[in-house]
């Protein structure tokens, strides 16, 4: 089973080394990582083509040309992609363990010989404190935990969502749904969501490990402004697909995101206390 990874980039010459070293040391070996750079005026480029002659052996493609934004990005990685599973990994993210490939993959195998398929398989991710090593982020303190253990499909409609980068889909859904829209600027992952997961009924399944980590600051948290245009692109993604959506009706869903700042913080506390 061979999964392919797609990072869309665009001037990340301080991050993309270290989401590709995430992906080279995985114990799986059955990967294809696809990078689609969006024409980078830094030292983006030359760290990529750096990376993939160094690491000949691994199948690591990518291209570098302007597109219209990170969605059309991905998209083309997708079109590209060869793998029969297909999980998006940011520029500025990281898989969290060598094993973390391996450990999705054999999730599918497992579903697959148990003859009930899995279409989608979606784990948790953390955010954590900056620092310049990909093994200093995987130990870094936790700032926020994300966990989709007890998500269900209706909750899109409410404004919760599976954590996207923690998200692999087997690539023929693609074919059957289509790829990302993108007339979206920051929702078109849970605009993608809705179709796949909710209105397209793909069976799926919770890992119950944390797969990615991320550094905080994203597009969609940057401020108060993309948070309401977040929100404003979610209640256009469940009404473009049937469902009715009011930005009333995700303003819950921050009570719930308060406590996974909060169990963090508690787990430092109680474990300083031993």
């Amino acid at each position: 089973m061979r999964i392919s990874v797609i990072t869309a980039c665009y001037n990340a010459s301080e991050t993309i080394g270290i989401a590709m070293e995430s992906v080279a040391r995985q114990s799986w070996t059955e990967v294809e990582h696809i990078i689609v750079d969006g024409g980078s005026t830094d030292e983006t480029v030359d760290i990529i083509c750096g990376f993939a002659k160094e690491r000949r052996a691994q199948s690591i493609k990518w291209i570098s040309e302007p597109d219209e934004d990170m969605y059309d990005a991905i998209n083309k990685g997708i079109r590209m992609a060869t793998g029969d599973i297909i999980g998006i990994l940011n520029a500025d993210d990281f898989l969290l363990g060598d094993d973390t490939l391996d450990r999705i993959a054999q999730e599918f195998l497992r579903a697959s010989s148990d003859e009930k398929k899995v279409d989608a398989a979606y784990a948790d991710i953390r955010f954590v404190k900056d620092a310049d090593t990909l093994d200093g982020l995987r130990k870094a303190q936790v700032l926020r935990y994300y966990s989709a253990r007890r998500w269900q499909p209706w909750m899109l409609q409410w404004g919760y969502m599976p954590p996207h980068p923690g998200v692999y889909i087997r690539r023929d859904a693609f074919v059957r749904f289509g790829l990302y829209k993108v007339g979206y600027h920051i929702a078109a992952d849970y605009e993608l969501l809705i179709r796949f997961l909710r209105k397209g009924g793909l069976t799926m399944r919770h890992l119950d490990f944390c797969a990615v980590g991320m550094r905080m600051g994203g597009k969609s948290t940057k401020n108060w402004g993309s948070t309401f245009l977040l929100n404003r692109e979610i209640v256009r993604g469940n009404r473009e697909n049937g469902y009715f959506c009011c930005m009333l009706m995700l303003t819950p869903k921050y009570l719930f995101k308060i406590w996974e700042f909060i169990l963090p913080c508690m787990k430092r506390i109680f474990s300083s206390d031993k």
